[in-house]
């Protein structure tokens, strides 16, 4: 069941996400600021849920699940990485927080481009 809650959340969310992101004033931008935009504010939406649930039990495990992992996950998988490096910091983990974030950052950006590279290989250049 909790498998159904994650889904419908982040069918919830990835439409919003494709919504932001097809917003006539974002988009023809030579910065991303549909992305960032969208980055931001599920971070923000992801910190109250958490704050929420630790706080209070007023959010069911399955409600939560739908919210977080669901919604914000859908709408971006920023807001769960910066949660996370957020609680390291919180638990004074400052190291573990750094090299989250720079392995994130830089693992990624080199997944994309090995991504690219494997594409080129597939398909040809074009």
């Amino acid at each position: 069941m909790e498998y159904l809650f994650v889904a419908l959340g982040g069918a919830l969310g990835a439409s919003a996400r494709f919504g932001v992101t097809n917003l006539s004033f974002l988009s023809g931008l030579e910065f991303p600021f549909g992305t960032l935009l969208i980055n931001v504010v599920g971070s923000f939406i992801i910190g109250i849920i958490a704050g929420i649930a630790t706080r209070s039990s007023v959010l069911s495990r399955n409600l939560i699940l739908f919210l977080k992992v669901g919604v914000c996950g859908g709408f971006t998988t920023f807001s769960s990485f910066s949660l996370e490096v957020f609680d390291l910091f919180a638990q004074q983990k400052y190291v573990s927080a750094c090299l989250y974030m720079g392995a994130s950052v830089i693992g990624c950006v080199i997944g994309v481009a090995l991504g690219e590279l494997m594409s080129r290989m597939l398909v040809g250049n074009n």
